[in-house]
């Protein structure tokens, strides 16, 4: 028998032991006067003298951090909401059924106590224990040393455990409910209106990327889950809604990494009646402000180095822009806004980086724009620590975003990035049905060469347009990176708090061992 069976097993005895003292083994509900934090907060203050005249009584309940019996006494500190408080037990206070009960406890259970607030000789806070009810066992042992675990992935499967082990890790996913209360308070004063768009799609759009499909048994049809609901948004803006906004859940069906995770969260706002730049400023204040209310500050640690959030240090460049000044001395000259303008330009421009890199992919065949985007990430975007906002996409890569005017092979978009990596993403609203139409149709060619993350064709959509969408920005906000970049976490699965894992490897009903 493994020893945790073992341990259940002995655990289980004591569960019957003190039912057999009277105490439910599992109650319903326990009146409490105080939480931990509450108790923390409200008396830690105070002297000795002023609890003691008069007395505070207390009821107080939570899980066993630590016990130990000395005798006729013993002390244990109970958690609650990620704070620990001392108790301290008498066999004289409580009396022998009480004590009798107390011996029973085990690392983990849930207890509740009433009593008055003391400080002991050391000082420290104290409950003094007038009464014990049983709530809860905890049948398998907590892990004694959590931090020390080398498997990592075993915390993010069982996150329960992670919670109650590591405050540090609550703390994490406390930051992050801030985050989501600041990005609607800030877009609510500003007139936004929060909706809910379909998660389950008959087309995949909105971005590009690979879906997951699933099946509708009544209809008999393939559905998707969606990957962006910007599409549904837009049409909103159609419908009147000027400015609009929701906080989704994305389902995408790529790799998995420290920035990526298959299910993730975002933010889309769209407003009408302004461009790339009116939702430009604005993503930037909602960021800084989200900064604020999340940390305190303006900023956060990352890594080894600092972020600071604060507006007047946030850059804009074009991308062509961060291409030539991040550009690799070992490539030779620093390109010209000309190399950007030709196949053959930038075919050199490629040729030139790979000779001292060797690491970006290039298609010959592919279109222009795209190999200008794949530049971008190869050359610069490893060196955006610092907020940094790279507008003026090509429109090979936005096909729902506006083309400037002077210059069609170039689109009204931008994207933020800090911490290497992008976490915003915004642009001017294409709202030409015929040209979504050409827009769409091209992506159905970069279908037909391979490419499967491409958009398809969306004739709802297009008609929705035809129908008058007025000009509109719009944007994309990755809640979890940024929540990674305020909370510095390294891996999106540390803000996550039960990310995609590999099944677990457990015993089959024949009991051989196989996965799960």
């Amino acid at each position: 028998m493994a020893l945790d069976e073992k341990i259940y097993e002995l655990r289980r005895e004591k569960l019957k032991q003190i039912e057999a003292l009277g105490q439910p083994s599992y109650p319903t509900k326990y009146e409490f006067t105080h939480t931990v934090p509450q108790i923390l907060a409200q008396y830690s203050d105070q002297t000795a003298e002023q609890m003691e005249n008069p007395r505070v009584p207390v009821r107080v309940p939570g899980r066993i951090m630590a016990i130990r019996l000395m005798g006729k006494a013993g002390f244990a500190h109970l958690q609650q909401d990620g704070q620990r408080l001392q108790i301290y037990v008498k066999k004289d206070a409580v009396g022998d059924m009480g004590f009798e009960l107390y011996k029973l406890l085990d690392l983990g259970d849930h207890i509740g106590v009433s009593g008055y607030l003391f400080r002991t000789r050391t000082g420290e806070l104290t409950v003094h224990v007038e009464e014990i009810t049983f709530l809860s066992k905890d049948l398998l042992p907590l892990p004694e040393k959590w931090h020390g675990l080398s498997d990592v992935e075993l915390r993010y499967r069982q996150r329960y455990l992670d919670l109650v082990m590591n405050p540090e890790v609550r703390e994490v996913f406390l930051k992050r409910g801030k985050l989501m209360q600041s990005l609607r308070r800030s877009l609510d004063a500003q007139g936004f209106v929060e909706v809910e768009t379909p998660m389950m799609q008959a087309i995949a759009g909105g971005a590009v990327a690979r879906p997951f499909v699933t099946h509708h048994n009544t209809l008999d049809m393939d559905l998707y889950l969606r990957i962006a609901p910007e599409l549904y948004l837009k049409r909103l803006t159609v419908g009147g809604f000027d400015r609009v906004y929701e906080i989704n859940r994305n389902f995408r069906n790529e790799g998995l990494g420290w920035r990526w995770n298959p299910e993730f969260t975002m933010l889309e706002f769209y407003q009408a009646y302004t461009n790339y730049r009116g939702v430009m400023d604005l993503t930037q204040n909602l960021i800084e402000q989200a900064a604020k209310d999340v940390t305190g500050g303006t900023k956060t640690k990352w890594r080894d180095q600092e972020i600071e959030w604060a507006g007047s240090n946030w850059r804009r460049m074009t991308m062509r822009e961060a291409i030539i000044q991040h550009w690799p001395e070992a490539a030779g000259a620093k390109p010209v806004l000309a190399d950007f303008g030709s196949h053959d330009g930038v075919k050199k421009l490629v040729e030139r980086f790979n000779s001292v890199h060797k690491h970006m992919a290039y298609d010959p065949s592919g279109p222009v724009g795209k190999t200008v985007a794949g530049l971008f990430e190869a050359v610069a975007e490893e060196h955006l620590t610092q907020p940094t906002i790279i507008y003026e996409f090509p429109t090979a890569v936005s096909p729902l975003s506006k083309q400037k005017p002077d210059e069609p092979d170039w689109t009204e978009r931008w994207e933020i990035f800090a911490g290497q990596m992008e976490i915003a993403n915004g642009f001017s609203e294409l709202n030409d049905p015929e040209d979504q139409r050409r827009r769409f149709e091209q992506q159905l060619k970069e279908r037909q060469r391979g490419d499967e993350e491409a958009h398809q064709m969306d004739e709802d959509y297009i008609r929705a347009l035809s129908y008058g969408m007025p000009p509109a920005g719009g944007v994309g906000v990755g809640v979890d990176r940024l929540c990674m970049l305020l909370t510095d976490s390294h891996t999106i699965r540390d803000v996550i708090l039960f990310p995609l894992l590999r099944p677990e490897k457990s015993l089959t009903t024949e009991g051989t061992e196989g996965n799960a």
